[in-house]
């Protein structure tokens, strides 16, 4: 359904909205975007677990005074229903095509499906969802719908990743105010449809974001094992100052701000 159009809810308990781009990543796939004072919170995992996967990051605050949900796909680390139950019961989601019969079945009824290129709005914000090279089925035999990442566009641009491959039409993204680039993921190896350090730098060159930021990594993992380690992000932020030196890297702690400044 593209140029749909998302009310942009008002909650008193925000207080007063700013203009600008913030960023607070909250750990693995989840992060607050702030553009204009529109609040949007990506792929909401907000427990101390997932199946049985373990929170090892702190655990975040739940936001409040939300504009829409994005949701890029259905596999359960981005997709859990306990914390999308805690954030939108009255927030609408953004999803991907296929993806709202399934929260519907869940509770979750409003729903925005979005073919990759198509868009809608939220408040004074463009929404466009963008293509993921990523199986979006819930389980082997679960519920089947599509993977996509979001661009959100007012005076400043985010793009959000979800969970993707490289892709050719990254060119197209070029000249992006922020990137937010998987890199890792929560077991010791990567499956098909994902980036890991070397592949996200790869992309971050592709997309020439002003600044890019690393997620989905060092949150979740299975128990009995270390703490997820840092070094995929770091590894991303050498290899980007190697191959891309004009994008800027910030390696953001779960639960960490960064507000970006407007271009001169």
């Amino acid at each position: 359904m593209p140029d749909a159009k998302v009310a942009a809810g008002r909650s008193p308990a925000v207080g007063v909205r700013g203009a600008g781009l913030v960023v607070t990543w909250l750990g693995h796939s989840t992060a607050l975007i702030e553009i204009d004072g529109v609040r949007l919170l990506t792929d909401p995992v907000l427990g101390r677990n997932v199946g049985p996967l373990l929170r090892y990051a702190a655990m975040p605050a739940i936001p409040e005074g939300l504009d829409a949900v994005l949701l890029s796909h259905l596999h359960a680390d981005h997709a859990d229903v306990r914390s999308l139950r805690s954030v939108a019961k009255s927030t609408p989601i953004i999803a991907p095509a296929g993806a709202g019969a399934w929260l519907a079945r869940k509770g979750l009824a409003n729903a925005v499906e979005l073919e990759p290129g198509e868009s809608t709005r939220v408040g004074a914000l463009s929404i466009r969802a963008t293509e993921a090279a990523h199986d979006g089925q819930r389980w082997r035999y679960g519920h089947v719908a599509g993977s996509v990442g979001y661009l959100a566009t007012g005076t400043g641009s985010c793009y959000f990743a979800g969970d993707t491959d490289l892709f050719e039409g990254m060119h197209e993204l070029a000249g992006l105010d922020v990137a937010l680039l998987p890199v890792a993921g929560w077991g010791p190896t990567l499956g098909p449809g994902h980036l890991d350090p070397e592949r996200a730098a790869t992309a971050a060159q592709m997309i020439e974001p002003r600044i890019a930021i690393p997620i989905h990594w060092g949150t979740l993992g299975l128990p009995n094992r270390r703490r997820p380690p840092r070094e995929p992000a770091e590894t991303f932020a050498r290899l980007v100052a190697e191959r891309a030196p004009q994008v800027e890297v910030r390696v953001l702690d779960p639960g960490e701000r960064t507000v970006v400044e407007p271009r001169r």
